[in-house]
């Protein structure tokens, strides 16, 4: 007897089931799969109005990094950074991102000799700077990171 895995929590499940028992999600069954490929936007640009959110000198404080989110749930939302600034999907990480795409200790951004460096901390779908995946990177002014499918520009104050 074969089981069948859900891809979201792992729960073991019966042969001929198509939802998982213990979160609900469809079970992928691969002699059911079908693939859906979504059109790819080349620019990647923000849906909604990122393009009307400013960033003034003022939100800029001398010394400290600004990270701006431009897609997701929290588009807009802005973080000022730290010595040490942890992100992922636990409520205690600095910026807490809930979503399942988000590991719970996804990175963090470390200020070092006066530079910010993002670090992945092994997160399950990776960290990435300018759609460049990474396991460490000194962040520039204008960088993209992507966490999850959150998209966040850099700011250095």
């Amino acid at each position: 007897m074969s089981y069948v895995f859900c891809n979201g929590c792992g729960h073991r499940n019966p042969p001929q089931s198509g939802f998982c028992s213990a979160c609900g999600s469809v079970l992928d069954v691969p002699e059911e799969r079908t693939i859906v490929l979504s059109k790819v936007d080349p620019l990647q640009d923000a849906p909604g109005d990122f393009d009307n959110v400013a960033v003034s000198s003022a939100d800029l404080h001398s010394g400290r990094g600004l990270l701006v989110v431009r897609s997701g749930a929290q588009s807009g939302s802005r973080y000022s950074l730290d010595g040490v600034t942890t992100i992922g999907r636990h409520p205690d990480s600095a910026i807490c991102l809930d979503d399942v795409t988000v590991s719970r200790r996804h990175a963090e951004i470390v200020l070092t000799n006066g530079k910010y460096v993002v670090r992945d901390l092994g997160s399950l779908n990776g960290t990435y700077v300018n759609q460049m995946r990474i396991d460490d990177f000194a962040l520039e002014q204008g960088d993209e990171l992507q966490v999850g499918k959150y998209r966040m520009v850099f700011f250095n104050g």
